[in-house]
Formats: C-alpha cells, sequence, structure tokens
C-alpha cells in the first residue's frame, strides 16, 4: 500500500510545475526545437539550371545562406560546367540526387514532355536504383560527399508501378516529396518531407509562408526551379530576393540550411540511426 505523502503549503504546486516543464517537450526547459531557433527552412532549387549558378548561389553566399540543389546528373547544363558545381559544394551548400536522366511518369494530362525512354511508368525497380547509385556515384566525384538527400522527380514515387521507397531508404539520408505542408519536428516523414512549391508567387506571400512558418515552429521546405526565367515554373528575381533578404535578416529566429543538415539533425534529435552512405 503506498504511504501517504503529507504535502507543506506551496509544495505540491511546487512538484506539479517541475513535472510538467520536466515532461513538455518543446517548452521551457528544452528550448526552440530547430537546432537552436524556432523554425528551420530550406531552400531547394531543381535541376541545375545555369540561372542557379549565375544568378541564385551568388546571392545567396553574399547573405551568407546555404541551399540544396538537386542534380540530374545526365543533364548537359550540369555537365558542361562542372567546376562551377564543385565550387558550389565547397562553399557549403548541398548537392541533392535527382536520378540521372530526371524520368517521371508520362502518358497523363500534363506530362507530354516525358520522353518514352524517360517514362518512370515503363522502369523496373532494379533500373530505377542502378541510375539513383551512378548519380550518387557521379555526385561524389564532384563533392567527395558520400551521405546526401534525395528529390523525387515529379514527386513520382513508383517504377513500372512498384514503389521505389526502399531504394530511396537505402541511398539517402532523407527525401523531398511534393506534398504542401508545413512540417513538424514530430511528425516528419523524412522520406516524404513536405514542401513550398515556388511558382510565380510575390516575395509578400513568401515571407508570408515563413512567418507561419515560425508561428508553427516548423519545418518549411521551399522548392524553386526557374529564379527571374530559366524554366517554366518560375519566381521573379525581386520575390525570391525579398525572401532570401527577409531570412539573412531573421537568422536569430530562423535555422537555414540545406536539407541533409536538418534531417541529421531531426535523426539526433529522434535517436536514430545516422542513415545510409550514399553507395
Amino acid at each position: 500500500m503506498p504511504v501517504p505523502i503529507n504535502w507543506r503549503p506551496g509544495q505540491r504546486t511546487l512538484a506539479l510545475l517541475v513535472a510538467f516543464l520536466l515532461g513538455a517537450p518543446g517548452q521551457l526547459l528544452s528550448g526552440p526545437s530547430w537546432n537552436g531557433k524556432k523554425c528551420a527552412v530550406v531552400l531547394t532549387y531543381d535541376d541545375a539550371l545555369e540561372v542557379h549558378l549565375d544568378r541564385v548561389v551568388p546571392l545567396l553566399d553574399s547573405l551568407g545562406l546555404r541551399a540544396t540543389f538537386y542534380i540530374p546528373c545526365g543533364f548537359s547544363d550540369f555537365q558542361k560546367r562542372l567546376h562551377d558545381w564543385r565550387w558550389v559544394a565547397r562553399k557549403g551548400h548541398e548537392l541533392g540526387n535527382h536520378t540521372m536522366f530526371h524520368p517521371c511518369e508520362g502518358g497523363r494530362a500534363g506530362r507530354e514532355w516525358v520522353r518514352p525512354e524517360y517514362d518512370l511508368a515503363s522502369y523496373s525497380l532494379g533500373r530505377f536504383a542502378d541510375e539513383v547509385a551512378a548519380a550518387n556515384a557521379f555526385l561524389e566525384a564532384v563533392d567527395g560527399r558520400k551521405t546526401r538527400t534525395f528529390a523525387y522527380p515529379c514527386g513520382d514515387t513508383l517504377a513500372g508501378g512498384v514503389s521505389v521507397g526502399g531504394v530511396v531508404r537505402r541511398h539517402f539520408l532523407a527525401a523531398r516529396g511534393t506534398a504542401a505542408r508545413i512540417e513538424t519536428l514530430d511528425s516528419v516523414d523524412l522520406y516524404h518531407i513536405g514542401v513550398y512549391l515556388v511558382n510565380g508567387q510575390t516575395g509578400e506571400e513568401l515571407v508570408r509562408a515563413v512567418r507561419e512558418a515560425t508561428g508553427k515552429g516548423g519545418l518549411l521546405v521551399f522548392v524553386f526551379h526557374g529564379v527571374g526565367g530559366g524554366h517554366s515554373i518560375n519566381v521573379s528575381a525581386e520575390a525570391h530576393r525579398q525572401l532570401l533578404s527577409y531570412l539573412a535578416s531573421q537568422q536569430k529566429e530562423i535555422w537555414i540550411a540545406p536539407l541533409v543538415e536538418v534531417a541529421h539533425f531531426v535523426r539526433e534529435r529522434r535517436g536514430m540511426a545516422a542513415g545510409p552512405v550514399a553507395r
């Protein structure tokens, strides 16, 4: 039979307060959730466009920000400027895997541009795995790194009708999806990370999304393609600059980092294994 506790005045209140603080993750004792900051923002740029080298990287570097660039290694725009991309990696940006040839599922409205030889619906799982591994080897030759993240081309997750999830988990620390959402530290699925797709928004709209993520204490992953041109999915150079300038001014409260670093942080907080090494 438990022995009753005779609390003196004020003791019970103090004990309850201590129990609350110790048992409330993310509350007063543990502080901000994201690497000591209120929220996390990841800037990602797809398809190794020349505008990324000529316009985006210089702006990022001038503001002290780092990003993730998802590279389809078979694209000629990437291959003809390998020296420049090597310098991008040396400056602390991540070169993420976006396959060799950016295969997507064709045969549907809006996908008329998909070439038959790169129609993911006709891929075998083995072909997809080989392409991912080849891209990892290519990227390692450029930046010397063995650990990186992945972005599903077009957000497609089936090769020949079979899930590519197992392949992605074997090769990558995390993977960016296409679902529109602000993630939380407790619920984020590292292999289907939600995003904010940028296509024509104003600078004010982009900043508003960051403020929402800050208020929620979440993770916001931006997906850019063209910046001031260079792709049919595009945002103006001014809107992009406005967003980055705002982020640079808020670094005391917002953690801005490549996705690979955020994935490492989430794994450490959850007590997960360090993750796969690219092979």
